[in-house]
């Protein structure tokens, strides 16, 4: 999603500044204040690195992004300068076709608009003034053309001012309410307006003429590009000859909360004729186009099984002439996670997670060989040009940095700073991977992270950190809002388990989870927990306390009723209490029909067999419940619901409400108060002079 010990001491720790005079440990308002780097990208000639990067005001509890520029090849090897002005906030850059300018977004106008800035720096210039936001852009080939992603409504095509007029309309009414006929009602954190995420096409001029109206490409093609709530331009990509572009969509046709068919479809750039599906035949998920030079090929990544959201995305090559397909990589046991094309066409650069990693890999468009380029860490963005490599990389130690470096990943150099760096007083917890023998005897890996302050031959309290997903991976990376150095810098050693259906060990490990959550990551949990203690003896089994969120959640309510004896206190974010609900008030159908073996109504034993709500009865051990009122992947009622069995029950509880937060936490402010919130009820529990 190289094997390496059973113990592995993080390659990063011997890069880190000294820290012979850190004082503390880390805490949530250095994570708050971090400063962020992201969006890497590279002129033409690979000499000059443009990226983003995120400040925060936290007094203001807000943020700012501005874009800088170095030049790689300088050889004072000065660091990188600021390219945008000071006062705007600006995201998703990218070079023109000559590098002479850099394109991004800005809503420095009032609303979200496609600028242009002098590579040699100067003024930006607006290009378009849109009636709306343009969520994002790609140029074409040639440079004389944009194509932009506009919400609209369906049947606006090319007049920007309808949709806007239309939702002018909406607001003026005197009545509130509204009336649906088919799913998504709501989508993550929005309710569905009935727009959809569309590709429109216009000429890129220079400024002068600013774009207002645009012509709709792929208009039959109704479903959103790029898809909600996540999708991005990657979905959608432009031929050589710029006449074409091909769209990643999936219908938007009332079955879209139970579906993952996305497909490929040929649009013409000038919006005429019809768009042709590619990939009709597979009924499963196709997505991030990316042409050859010539144009006579398309590659693409495919999954196989429809209505699976984490099965294995393949790489894959279609023959544009014939429309045959072939996978590249059918020995590679890894889902990619996006294709950049080497000049020559015989290269696919991409990522995907390994053993608790998340290296750059090069693989070979012929034979499907593949050579891991980057390796420890997470590999979050990279980009590729000419003798150039630039990538973002993040660790259990420091958020993302960014790094220039050959081709082939060799004599790599920091461009920006690593965490310690920017909080030099700080010293962070050390991180260590172990393996054990789980379920079905399979081989599971895990980490282990001593608190800051370790002292051999004394015993630590556990903060035992659950991953959501649960496809997903609490490995060698950094993360804004489950951060296990905030845990160490209290004073608390951490164990993280990768316990089956997690991502990075192949697919049958990620698939074992389907239909068992209660019992297969659960026997994980428990062997990973024994076996943790039994190799680091710093951990102390009886002062422990398990937290989770999503997945993580559902599974700290689970072990609440069947796992409880271990633990001093349970902290359970967004996570679902009860499977039966949680499968008609959830959005996206898909994810629970899979999981728990088909519908609710069909297969109701399947969301009963590992239902929280049916173990209440044995709930005893002190939890603290979290939820967002804008959580409609997991509503906010199934926390309500947990806490009130704590309540009911007389099982020590708090509930810790957010109005305005979804899914995540993601607010400067309230990411502090969550974090001062469980801080606080893990001391009451396992902290010094807890009883």
């Amino acid at each position: 999603m190289t094997l390496r010990p059973a113990l592995l001491a993080l390659a990063l720790a011997a890069a880190l500044p000294s820290v012979a005079h850190a004082e503390r440990g880390f805490e949530v308002r250095d994570l708050a204040k971090l400063d962020r780097v992201s969006s890497p990208v590279l002129s033409p000639d690979g000499r000059k690195v443009v990226f983003a990067k995120r400040v925060v005001d936290f007094d203001a509890n807000k943020s700012a992004t501005s874009l800088w520029i170095e030049d790689l090849m300088a050889r004072d090897a000065a660091p990188p300068v600021r390219l945008t002005p000071e006062g705007w906030s600006v995201n998703s850059p990218d070079f023109a076709s000559d590098g002479s300018r850099v394109y991004f977004l800005s809503a420095k106008s009032g609303s979200m608009q496609l600028y242009a800035i002098p590579t040699a720096g100067g003024a930006p210039v607006q290009l378009t003034d849109i009636a709306g936001d343009v969520g994002g852009f790609k140029v074409s080939p040639d440079g004389k053309r944009v194509a932009l992603a506009v919400e609209a409504f369906a049947d606006c095509k090319s007049d920007f001012a309808c949709t806007q007029k239309r939702s002018k309309d909406a607001e003026a009414k005197k009545a509130s309410g509204k009336v649906f006929d088919r799913v998504f009602i709501r989508h993550w954190d929005a309710w569905n307006e009935g727009k959809l995420n569309r590709v429109f096409v216009a000429p890129l001029g220079d400024g002068k003429a600013k774009i207002s109206t645009a012509t709709l490409v792929g208009g039959d093609v109704i479903g959103d590009v790029p898809s909600r709530p996540f999708g991005d331009t990657g979905e959608f990509a432009w031929s050589p000859d710029g006449k074409s572009l091909v769209l990643s969509a999936r219908k938007s046709d009332g079955q879209e909360p139970w579906s993952t068919n996305f497909d490929l479809y040929l649009v013409q750039a000038d919006g005429k004729g019809a768009a042709k599906n590619l990939t009709a035949a597979n009924k499963a998920w196709d997505t991030g186009p990316v042409f050859s030079k010539d144009g006579k090929t398309l590659f693409y990544r495919a999954m196989k099984r429809p209505g699976f959201e984490a099965d294995r995305f393949a790489l894959m090559a279609m023959d544009m002439a014939s429309g045959k397909t072939r996978e590249i990589d059918p020995k590679w046991d890894a889902s990619a996670n996006g294709i950049a094309l080497s000049d020559d066409g015989k290269t696919i650069y991409t990522t995907a997670e390994e053993l608790g990693q998340a290296p750059l890999f090069a693989v070979n468009v012929d034979n499907g060989e593949v050579t891991t380029l980057v390796k420890d860490g997470t590999v979050s963005s990279f980009a590729m040009a000419g003798p150039t490599l630039v990538y973002t990389r993040n660790t259990i130690q420091t958020g993302d940095q960014l790094f220039a470096a050959q081709p082939d990943g060799s004599t790599p150099r920091a461009i920006t700073q690593s965490a310690g760096e920017m909080v030099k007083d700080v010293k962070f917890g050390e991180a260590q991977q172990f393996k054990f023998v789980g379920w079905n005897n399979d081989t599971v890996y895990g980490y282990v992270v001593k608190p800051w302050n370790y002292q051999p031959g004394k015993k630590y309290p556990v903060a035992f950190l659950i991953h959501g997903g649960p496809q997903g991976s609490f490995g060698n990376g950094w993360s804004y809002r489950w951060n296990p150095q905030t845990y160490a810098g209290q004073g608390y050693a951490v164990v993280m388990i990768d316990f089956h259906g997690s991502t990075g060990y192949g697919q049958a490990f990620t698939d074992a989870i389907s239909q068992h959550w209660g019992d297969r990551p659960l026997e994980d949990l428990q062997k990973g927990w024994a076996a943790a203690q039994k190799q680091f003896d710093f951990l102390d089994g009886d002062k422990a306390c398990a937290l989770g969120a999503s997945y993580g959640g559902f599974m700290v309510n689970w072990i609440a009723g069947n796992w409880n004896t271990p633990w001093k206190c349970l902290v359970t974010h967004d996570g679902v209490f009860d499977q039966r609900m949680m499968g008609y008030a959830t959005e996206e159908l898909w994810f629970s029909e899979w999981e728990n073996g088909g519908t609710v109504f069909d297969n109701p034993q399947g969301y009963e067999r590992f239902n929280p709500v049916n173990h209440v009865k044995d709930w005893k051990v002190p939890m603290l419940v979290v939820h967002g009122q804008q959580d409609f992947r997991i509503p906010v009622e199934q926390g309500i619901g947990a806490f009130t069995a704590a309540q009911r029950k007389g099982v020590p509880s708090k509930f810790l409400y957010f109005p305005d937060e979804n899914h995540w936490v993601l607010k400067p402010q309230n990411s502090v108060l969550w974090h001062d919130t469980v801080n606080a009820w893990l001391k009451q529990y396992i902290g010094e002079g807890s009883k």
